[in-house]
């Protein structure tokens, strides 16, 4: 018996919106296609692009602010 549920992904796991009705620890295939019918808002696909810095800026900017430090320790003169 083949079953279409909708559900909402969180993190590794997958909350269905609908009850399977299938045994715990019943082995299921499960395909996933993300549902394209609601268009996003301006600015939420560079949000979810930015994980798990979405709601933390300065946690953003603070890593990249590292990141430049460390490459500019790594870099060799360049000889003229």
């Amino acid at each position: 018996m083949i079953k279409t549920y909708t559900g909402i992904v969180h993190g590794n796991a997958i909350e269905l919106e609908g009850e399977p009705n299938l045994p715990d620890g019943q082995q299921v295939t499960v395909t996933v296609q993300p549902l394209l019918s609601r268009a996003l808002t301006p600015g939420e696909g560079l949000r979810r692009s930015a994980g798990g810095w979405n709601d933390d800026p300065a946690g953003l900017e603070a890593y990249l602010e590292w990141n430049r430090q460390q490459r500019k320790q790594s870099r060799r003169e360049i000889e003229k």
